[in-house]
C-alpha cells in the first residue's frame, strides 16, 4: 500500500512601500500597507477559505485516515489576524480536527540558518510559541524557509529537539536514489529527512493548467496511476506544495479544487494512506544517511540558494542587516524589533536576484521594475532602520 504526506507551505510577506532617498530621516512607515491588505485578501477569497473548507470536507468523510500537514509563517498569521481574520479562523477549525500536523519553521521566513545561528534559534522558537499558542500544538517536524537544508542545517535542527525535517529531493544530492524513502541526517541520524518528490508536485503547481502539456488535461485517475505505479518505487510520496497552488497559482476555472478532491477519494477507495509528516517520520526508518555538504532549497532548477545569495546587491543587504543584530537586541525596542523581523523576510532578497532579469522573466517574480530598484528601495529602508538604532543607542 502507498503512503501519500501531503505538507502545505503558507507565507505572505510584509511589502516595503516605494521608500525614496528623500523620505530618508523624515518617514519611518516602510510598509505598503493597502498592497498587504489587497494581496492578503485575494489569497485568503482564492485560495486559504475555498480549500480549507474542501480540506475541512475531506476530513468529515474521511475522519482520520486523512491526515495533513501545514506549516505557516508568523507574518502570514499576522496578516490574516489584521486583514483576513475568517480565513485564520478557518484553520483553527482544521487544527481542532485533530487531522491536521502544524509543522514548525521560521517566524519571519527569514534566511537566518544561513546567516546567524542565534538569531535562527530565535526564529524558530518564535514560530512554535505562535503555533501553539493559535493552533494548540507543539511541533516535532521542522520546515525550514524554501526548504533550505544541509547537514550542518539538520544538525542544529535536531539540537532543537525536533525529530523530523522536510526538504527537497535534489537530483544532485540523491543521485540515483529516489526521494521516496525517509533518510538519516549525515551529522545527526536521529532527525529523520522527508524528500519532496519535485516532478509529481510540479505537476500540480506549475504544468497543471498548461495546455501545451503533453499530460494535460490531468485527471485524477492518471495523477493516482503514476503515484501507485511500481515506476514510482518507495515508501512514501512527499507531496509538498506551496498552499496558493490551490486557487490562486492554479486558478478555480483550472478544476483544481475538483481534481484535488477526486484525487483525494479515489486514492482512499484504492487504499492508498494519507499521513501527516509526523506519522510518516515516526512509523518508518531511514533506509540511509544523506550527504548534503552545501545547502539545497526547492527553488529553481539548480535547487540551491542562489536566488537569495547570488550577487552582490543580495549579499551586501543580507550581510548589512544581519551585521545590526547584536545593536537590535540590546536596544529592546519593541517597534524596532518588528521592523529588524520583517527586514529579514526572503522575499526582499529573492526580488535583488539577476538570474530572471537576464533570462528576461524577472516580471513573473519581481514587483518592482528590476532587481537594481528592489535592491535600491531596500537599502533605502535599511539605512533609515539603522539611522533608528544609531539614535537610540
Amino acid at each position: 500500500m502507498k503512503t501519500v504526506c501531503l505538507y502545505f507551505q503558507i507565507h505572505q510577506p510584509l511589502r516595503l512601500r516605494r521608500y525614496r532617498f528623500f523620505d530618508m530621516g523624515v518617514n519611518t512607515d516602510y510598509l505598503d500597507e493597502s498592497l498587504n491588505r489587497a494581496n492578503v485578501r485575494a489569497v485568503a477569497e482564492r485560495c486559504y477559505i475555498p480549500m480549507n473548507n474542501l480540506l475541512l470536507s475531506l476530513i468529515e468523510r474521511h475522519g482520520e485516515a486523512f491526515k495533513i500537514g501545514f506549516s505557516i509563517s508568523g507574518f502570514a498569521v499576522e496578516l490574516m489576524k489584521q486583514y483576513a481574520p475568517e480565513a485564520l479562523d478557518s484553520f483553527r477549525r482544521l487544527a481542532a480536527t485533530g487531522c491536521v500536523e502544524f509543522v514548525a519553521e521560521t517566524y519571519s521566513h527569514s534566511l537566518s540558518s544561513i546567516t546567524s545561528q542565534e538569531e535562527f534559534k530565535e526564529e524558530v522558537a518564535r514560530d512554535m510559541a505562535m503555533i501553539e499558542r493559535e493552533f494548540g500544538q507543539k511541533p516535532t517536524t521542522f520546515r525550514n524557509t524554501e526548504m533550505i537544508y544541509s547537514d550542518a542545517i539538520g544538525a542544529a535542527v535536531a539540537d532543537m529537539g525536533f525529530t523530523a525535517m522536510l526538504t527537497e529531493g535534489a537530483k544532485h544530492i540523491l543521485g540515483w536514489k529516489t526521494p521516496n524513502y525517509v533518510y538519516a541526517n549525515a551529522v545527526n541520524p536521529r532527525l529523520k529527512l522527508l524528500l519532496r518528490n519535485s516532478s509529481l508536485c510540479d505537476d500540480l503547481r506549475y504544468r497543471f493548467s498548461d495546455k501545451g502539456w503533453d499530460n494535460w488535461p490531468l485527471s485524477a485517475d492518471k495523477y493516482l496511476q503514476w503515484i501507485s505505479s511500481t515506476d514510482t518505487p518507495g515508501d512514501v510520496i512527499n507531496l509538498f506544495l506551496d498552499y496558493e497552488t490551490f486557487g490562486y497559482h492554479q486558478g478555480a476555472e483550472t478544476g483544481i479544487f475538483d481534481f484535488f478532491v477526486s484525487f483525494v477519494d479515489k486514492a482512499m477507495h484504492a487504499g492508498v494512506a494519507f499521513e501527516n509528516p509526523a506519522k510518516v517520520a515516526e512509523r518508518l526508518q531511514p533506509v540511509s544517511v544523506l550527504h548534503v555538504p552545501y545547502p539545497i532549497s526547492w527553488t529553481d532548477e539548480e535547487r540551491d540558494i542562489t536566488a537569495w545569495f547570488g550577487n552582490e546587491l543580495q549579499n551586501e543587504a543580507i550581510g548589512k542587516l544581519y551585521a545590526q543584530r547584536d545593536k537590535v537586541y540590546r536596544i529592546g525596542d519593541e517597534n524596532l524589533m518588528h521592523v529588524w523581523r520583517f527586514l529579514q523576510i526572503s522575499n526582499h532578497f529573492y526580488y535583488m536576484s539577476t538570474k530572471w532579469f537576464t533570462q528576461g522573466t524577472v516580471a513573473n517574480v519581481n514587483p518592482y521594475g528590476s532587481p537594481y530598484e528592489a535592491f535600491i528601495n531596500y537599502m533605502n529602508v535599511l539605512s533609515d532602520f539603522i539611522r533608528q538604532l544609531d539614535e537610540k543607542a
